[in-house]
């Protein structure tokens, strides 16, 4: 439980490293190698953790350095050994992860076979893994189904495919991507995924030595190799986390410097911090973060997949949203429950209505599915601290802001999520001010 005195703006820098929705796929990576990896600006996140542990588990040799003597956050990773870990380990370890399904491929390259726990994660909606296992059946894997998980089997070499995907899902793509590098022939993925930290894992093996063209309308090719090397990467920064606190900054009428953060992946996100009335300074290195005084401003919103407002975005956001002034919109097109952190929002005295409907004109998956995917927001509302339950990694960051912007006391519970993607969060929130006692 951690308790936050809410009130005072947050002033001061917080510094961001390599992003989680890379830096874990990134590590994965290096199974496919045959000599040892560096990956570089890796930070100590859960997730980091989890699958440190399923690589070790499975023979990688994982090291680190100091901070004290390495502050730039180096893994080296070692697959000389790698063999097929323990089911009962695996699944103990990685319940509350998704990435185990990211190892199948690099595994059946190396061992012919892999086994997949029950997966975990946040629970912001239907994330079926049945993209997955397809994709795995095209490249000639065979699916068994166990009491405690799946088993995958490969009696030869996994056979280039063609792979079309009727979402561009960010997991699957790295699926395909992972699994297509070694494969036998030519793989054609069509609906691929083209996020930033996509496009950063296709830098990081055409490293390795993978060939991989990526056409326009989401085509991607993979031209299959026998044997791939180990690579040397810095991550790209985590803008997911960037975001945040900027919102934050936002939100609390603060002002916080984000060293390390980049400008390119995050356009979409700065020109609707802009419309809002926040203002920002894009410096060499990193981006100054403030609101300027006086009311914010409604705006209308979509997510969508990238290059739109990514979904990631918005929960921080709707927090600021709160506090503009009249009617701000937001219609949900990626995770049809990502609202329901909204519940803890309105104890705290915030204005938002939740509709079945789409409040836009962005094609929605939703729209006739009965999910409660658009958000009508008044504002501004004055926030009380109180009581929070926090419900995911995003959701849980976002609740923290609110308690931060509220007047008096909340106590929030489960912080435990927020590990999985923010980085020393105490101390960063310590150090700008912030009163938060665990």
């Amino acid at each position: 439980m951690l308790e936050v005195r809410g009130g005072n703006p947050l002033d001061g820098t917080v510094r961001v490293r390599g992003a989680k929705n890379l830096v874990p796929k990134a590590m994965v990576a290096s199974l496919l190698g045959e000599t040892p990896s560096v990956l570089r600006g890796v930070p100590k996140i859960r997730d980091v953790e989890i699958v440190t542990g399923l690589l070790e588990l499975h023979g990688v040799r994982v090291s680190s350095a100091p901070d004290g003597d390495q502050p730039d956050g180096e893994l080296h990773l070692d697959p000389a050994d790698v063999a097929q870990g323990s089911i009962v380990d695996i699944d103990a370890h990685a319940g509350s992860s998704r990435i185990p399904i990211l190892f199948c491929g690099p595994l059946l390259h190396s061992l012919g076979q892999a086994f997949i726990p029950d997966l975990g994660g946040c629970h912001i909606g239907d994330r079926p893994i049945n993209f997955h296992l397809d994709v795995l059946r095209q490249f000639g894997a065979e699916v068994v189904k166990t009491p405690g998980g799946i088993m995958l089997k490969a009696g030869s070499r996994l056979q280039g495919t063609k792979v079309e995907l009727p979402y561009p899902s960010v997991g699957a793509t790295e699926q395909v991507l992972l699994t297509a590098v070694r494969a036998e022939g030519v793989t054609e993925l069509r609906g691929a995924a083209i996020e930033p930290e996509i496009m950063d894992l296709i830098a990081l093996l055409q490293k390795m030595g993978a060939i991989i063209t990526v056409d326009t309308d989401r085509v991607v090719r993979i031209e299959g190799v026998e044997t791939l090397r180990g690579f040397i990467h810095r991550a790209l920064p985590d803008r997911n986390e960037t975001a945040s606190w900027a919102s934050a900054a936002l939100a609390t009428g603060g002002d916080i410097f984000v060293a390390g953060a980049s400008q390119p992946e995050l356009i979409t996100f700065l020109n609707i911090f802009r419309k809002i009335g926040g203002e920002f300074d894009v410096q060499e290195s990193g981006i100054r973060f403030r609101h300027p005084g006086g009311r914010l401003r409604s705006f209308a919103l979509e997510t969508d997949v990238h290059p739109g407002f990514m979904t990631d975005w918005q929960q921080p956001l709707v927090v600021a949203m709160t506090q503009a002034e009249g009617l701000s919109i937001i219609h949900e097109t990626v995770y049809e429950n990502r609202f329901g952190f909204t519940d803890a929002l309105r104890s705290m005295g915030a204005k938002i209505q939740l509709y079945r409907e789409c409040l836009g004109g962005t094609p929605c998956r939703f729209g006739r599915r009965n999910y409660l995917h658009s958000a009508v927001i008044a504002g501004p509302a004055a926030l009380k601290g109180t009581r929070i339950d926090v419900p995911d990694l995003r959701g849980g960051f976002s609740h923290l802001i609110a308690a931060l912007a509220a007047q008096g006391t909340s106590e929030v519970h489960g912080i435990e999520l927020i590990n999985r993607g923010y980085e020393n969060f105490l101390d960063k929130l310590s150090g700008l001010g912030a009163e938060v006692s665990a």
